[in-house]
């Protein structure tokens, strides 16, 4: 829209300066006023936009992310909230078993018994590390898992574990939700639980109870790591504006650890998929652009509703299709990336945007008093330029040369820094602004010296 409204003005310009300058009797010709067009029109930019564009894409293409099309990439510019779940995002997504807390006055070696029975259809890395952990303290699955049953965990019923051969029922999962089983079945949580509950939250890691039918065994203590360097890059992020939000399954006293230790801004704790687009919802109710990754069939309405989701290439297809990029490498932490690409390619846009201006309205103050210096405006030819036409040649030269000299600056793109909005016009300003003014009266002079001794304008 910008450069449609400056080109319309540049026409208006031109179109009106054959009057005065007839009334001046410093006249015009139809070939100087095409070239003086073509001269004065903004092309820079126009010539430079999709070099940025293309670079943009590139860029993501190195990091190994399919974007489905430039507007993704440069809608990660103006992202104002980043949605990030916990597990394999802020941490590093292998959750282990730590330790057996046993309650109730129930052994450790009972815990582990417990516990292995409720884990042994539990493929997932947290169920193989109990399963290890349990069989370490000698614990053994006394039951004939052929005729045993597996529970599947749910995001509804947050628990999971295995129906035995003789009736009796194994759960582990939240602590809240273990204490519902076993009251539907006549039972009662210890008193300790919650202070096991408390004293695991509070070191960061997940705790999950153990219970066979009514009876609560004891808890364990699933411990995750930060990844390093994950607080540094948050910062990053705050200076830039972006504000991060982590969703967790855990409860608000872990998620509560993890944030303040990760640096996130704000967390939910014990989220659901609805939950999800629940939040990006109310941020984009306040205006905001949202980003956040996925990968499961239940994170397919969420990354349809954000401006911008990542699904995982190791997801599901429901999940790729509602997503605007797909990560080859299933890595959500690239979403940080993302974001920086797409910051790099506006500020790299916005510079050469000023740069342009600058340069074309340092063009048109250049040319102009040349071309009428008959007309008793001599003075203001303060580049003392040949002729008219030598001018208007070297400002024509000076369009051709510009562009291609360009064209690195915007496929290689603006070095990024994390600055203010603030910052970042005042370096436009000083750099490029400035740049743009005194590139066109140097060129332009340096061409029209060549152009005049090798002519006879």
């Amino acid at each position: 829209m910008l450069l449609a409204v400056l080109t319309l003005v540049f026409l208006i310009v031109v179109a009106t300066l054959p009057p005065p300058a007839n009334y001046a009797k410093s006249p015009v010709g139809i070939t100087i006023l095409v070239a003086l067009l073509v001269a004065l029109i903004p092309t820079t930019i126009g010539g430079l936009l999709s070099a940025i564009g293309i670079a943009g894409m590139d860029r993501v293409a190195q990091f190994n992310v399919v974007a489905t099309s430039g507007r993704a990439v440069e809608a990660c510019g103006d992202i104002n909230t980043l949605v990030l779940d916990k597990t394999g995002t802020i941490t590093l997504g292998n959750r282990l078993a730590e330790e057996f807390i046993a309650v109730h006055g129930h052994s450790q070696q009972e815990v582990a018994a417990v516990a292995l029975a409720a884990s042994v259809f539990d493929s997932t890395p947290e169920g193989k590390s109990i399963v290890r952990l349990a069989e370490k303290l000698g614990a053994t699955a006394n039951f004939d898992k052929a005729t045993a049953e597996g529970v599947e965990f749910s995001a509804r019923t947050r628990m999971s574990g295995t129906n035995l051969p003789n009736g009796d029922e194994v759960r582990k999962g939240s602590v809240d939700a273990i204490r519902g089983f076993v009251r539907s079945r006549g039972g009662q949580a210890p008193a300790e639980l919650d202070q096991v509950f408390e004293q695991v939250s509070r070191l960061g890691g997940t705790p999950l109870a153990i219970c066979q039918n009514s009876h609560i065994y004891g808890v364990v203590y699933l411990k995750d790591i930060i990844k390093p360097g994950i607080r540094e890059r948050f910062n990053q992020l705050r200076r830039m504006g972006v504000r991060t939000v982590m969703l967790t399954g855990d409860n608000r006293i872990t998620a509560s650890v993890i944030a303040e230790e990760a640096g996130v801004d704000d967390f939910i704790a014990e989220a659901t998929p609805e939950d999800k687009i629940q939040v990006i919802q109310t941020e984009q109710a306040q205006g905001k652009l949202v980003a956040m990754t996925g990968d499961g069939t239940n994170d397919a309405p969420a990354l349809a509703q954000a401006n911008v989701g990542v699904a995982m290439n190791s997801g599901t297809q429901a999940a790729k299709e509602a997503a605007n990029m797909v990560d080859l490498d299933s890595d959500p932490t690239k979403l940080i990336d993302l974001i920086a690409i797409g910051k790099q390619l506006l500020i790299t846009r916005g510079a050469l945007t000023t740069f342009s201006l600058a340069n074309d309205i340092a063009k048109y103050f250049a040319i102009i008093p040349a071309m009428f210096a008959n007309a008793g405006i001599g003075a203001l030819n303060v580049m003392g330029l040949h002729s008219p036409r030598t001018a208007v040649l070297s400002a024509l030269i000076y369009n051709a040369l510009i562009i291609p000299a360009l064209i690195p600056l915007a496929l290689k793109g603006i070095e990024f820094r994390p600055l203010t909005a603030n910052q970042l016009l005042q370096r436009n300003i000083l750099i490029y602004g400035l740049g743009g003014i005194m590139a066109p009266f140097v060129a332009i002079k340096a061409i029209d010296v060549g152009v005049s001794a090798a002519t006879n304008f």
